[in-house]
């Protein structure tokens, strides 16, 4: 399965816990800060759209650690033409 992720910079106060938990290692902090001046974390792969080659594989784990509910997971589908959300704040 493969995947991205999308990461509120504005929720985000760079706490790391998501970093330490991807099995992949597709999150850093960011070099700029956010509005409330802390430093984000960033994904690596959030640029590249083309699922063939991006390293994560939307295992969530990154959006379950986070305590600030700031990182929305997105999987490929079953066909691969669409994409669907793992959202925790949907639950």
């Amino acid at each position: 399965m493969k995947g991205r992720i999308e990461i509120d910079r504005e929720r985000c106060k760079g706490c790391g816990l998501c970093i330490t938990v991807c099995p992949k290692k597709q999150i850093e902090i960011s070099e700029d800060l956010n509005t409330k001046g802390y430093y984000p974390a960033r994904f690596k792969e959030e640029h590249v759209r083309d699922l063939k080659i991006v390293k994560c594989t939307a295992c969530s784990l990154c959006a379950v650690t986070c305590p600030d509910v700031a990182i929305d997971v997105y999987r490929e589908s079953k066909d691969e033409s669409e994409e669907t959300t793992d959202d925790p704040k949907e639950g």
